[in-house]
């Protein structure tokens, strides 16, 4: 019975592991779909800094373009790690999966709350919430690799 709870664990883990990459994934290409079509994070910025010109606004849009991209491949090679991790049964894996969890939800957290010099959030609320979704299934893998090495 023991073996069968600790098979069905491993799989719920590898399964929340790769929902949080699919995750990640789409939150890295949402600014650059909305860059394309709803211009939601260009929108605003301008309401923070109307006095800016379009290519201003261009260049803060491309900023957070590069931020997003770099925070989402960070968080997939994370998840990687975590991955590879539980499938080789390391004991350490659950320090991996704490820690990721940790970084992750620090950074939506910042992208929720941080203000500009405008006084205004830095980034678009829609893509700070958008920070915490690879957060949901990134607590399901922490709570259940610790579960698994007890």
């Amino acid at each position: 019975m023991a073996t069968q709870t600790m098979y069905l664990r491993h799989r719920s883990v590898l399964a929340m592991t790769i929902a949080g990459m699919a995750l990640t994934v789409i939150v890295m290409l949402v600014p650059f779909i909305d860059r394309a079509t709803t211009t939601i994070l260009a929108d605003h910025i301008r309401d923070g800094y109307p006095v800016y010109e379009k290519a201003e606004i261009d260049n803060a849009v491309t900023a957070y373009l590069v931020i997003m991209a770099t925070i989402g491949v960070l968080g997939l090679a994370g998840w990687l790690g975590t991955l590879w991790a539980v499938q080789r049964g390391k004991r350490w894996a659950r320090w991996i999966a704490v820690s990721m969890l940790v970084i992750a939800v620090c950074i939506a957290m910042t992208g929720l709350t941080v203000r500009d010099t405008s006084g205004d959030v830095g980034l678009a609320p829609l893509f700070g919430w958008l920070l915490v979704l690879p957060c949901l299934p990134g607590l399901v893998v922490a709570v259940r690799t610790w579960k698994m090495a007890e």
